[in-house]
């Protein structure tokens, strides 16, 4: 990992804050600066080979960005005690949500490829 391209990461990281603070919009900033990276990438028309070191070294740690949380957890245990019930409700209704939508959307796409590949002439699976 370079500090160059750590350093182009933690630039649109910022960017994306302060875009996002100033703007008031409803997205984190983090998030908009992973924008503002992905256009900068299509621009450009690669990702530069440092680049890709550097995320892959950054994604090969990423176990250790769950420490702080899982601290926190276990500090405010006992909110976890006393909310459990709701907890447990959002957790099993956003799995189903999740794997509803995802089903969706699995479907819609299969149907979509197979009229893209019919209107190609190209062989259908189904």
């Amino acid at each position: 990992m370079t500090l160059g391209f750590i350093t182009w990461l933690l630039v649109f990281q910022l960017l994306g804050e302060v875009i996002s603070k100033g703007l008031d919009l409803p997205l984190p900033g983090p998030v908009v600066g992973m924008a503002l990276l992905f256009l900068a990438l299509v621009v450009r028309g690669e990702v530069p080979d440092g680049l890709k070191d550097t995320a892959a070294g950054l994604l090969k740690h990423l176990s250790l960005l769950f420490v702080p949380a899982g601290v926190g957890v276990m500090m405010h245990l006992h909110l976890l005690q006393d909310e459990w019930q709701g907890i447990t409700v959002a957790l099993l209704v956003s799995t189903v949500a999740t794997i509803a939508v995802t089903a969706l959307m699995m479907v819609g796409l299969g149907k979509l490829s197979a009229k893209i590949t019919a209107k190609s002439g190209g062989p259908s699976d189904g």
